[in-house]
């Protein structure tokens, strides 16, 4: 079995396209290893994910970060819980703390994220409010695999939507969402397949070096 680790923050809807695509067999590894979410972390008590994960017999671990006197040391005890689960991917789902270097560095290159943008556009927060004040004609979400830098690593898939004049970012936000639903549980899978690696900072699929805009570069 291919072992996952979810670490999210919120409502959880990205673990929940996970733990279905898991469960329907259409991610697993290679000769039909089968994928599946071993544990899920929060950093919430009242994060939704964590009773998705508890409503699937997954084990759901709040870690409360005010226990700690630093990031480093919470990001320490984090590593130390994840690892006791020896993930072969350990994927980022809604996961609002900014992690610390040796947290990054640890998990490198097999640790990925979701982003509600087209990056390198639009890192940070509130990127369907800034795609809509940009007046951008298309927005979107991207795939990539986890970095020092925020929001910065190579991007691996993008998926993008529309912005129409009238949108609300909560419009947008829903759009742009049904797309993530569709291409996280694709991407862990090529990870899983061992299609999918990063390489002297680049993401690689089936041998070939991906552009900045990964998968879906034009």
């Amino acid at each position: 079995m291919k072992k996952i680790v979810v670490l999210i923050s919120g409502n959880g809807s990205n673990l929940q396209a996970i733990l279905d695509a898991c469960e329907s067999g259409s991610v697993s590894g290679t000769e039909g290893i089968s994928g599946a979410v071993t544990a899920v972390f929060s950093d919430k008590a009242a994060a939704y994910g964590l009773e998705r994960a508890r409503s699937s017999d997954i084990p759901a671990i709040f870690v409360d970060p005010g226990e700690f006197a630093s990031r480093a040391d919470f990001d320490a005890a984090l590593m130390e819980k994840i690892d006791s689960y020896q993930p072969d991917l350990l994927v980022l789902a809604g996961y609002m703390r900014i992690l610390s270097d040796e947290f990054v560095r640890h998990y490198l290159g097999k640790m990925i994220n979701i982003h509600p943008s087209l990056l390198p556009k639009y890192p940070g927060l509130h990127t369907h409010h800034k795609a809509i004040e940009a007046g951008d004609e298309e927005h979107g979400t991207s795939v990539h695999f986890v970095t020092e830098e925020l929001d910065g690593g190579p991007v691996i898939l993008q998926a993008k939507v529309p912005v129409f004049t009238d949108d609300t970012p909560e419009q947008l936000q829903e759009r742009v969402q049904t797309q993530e639903h569709k291409i996280y549980p694709l991407t862990i899978q090529w990870f899983l397949q061992d299609r999918l690696k990063m390489a002297d900072g680049s993401a690689v699929l089936d041998g070939k070096v991906l552009g900045s805009h990964g998968y879906a570069d034009e």
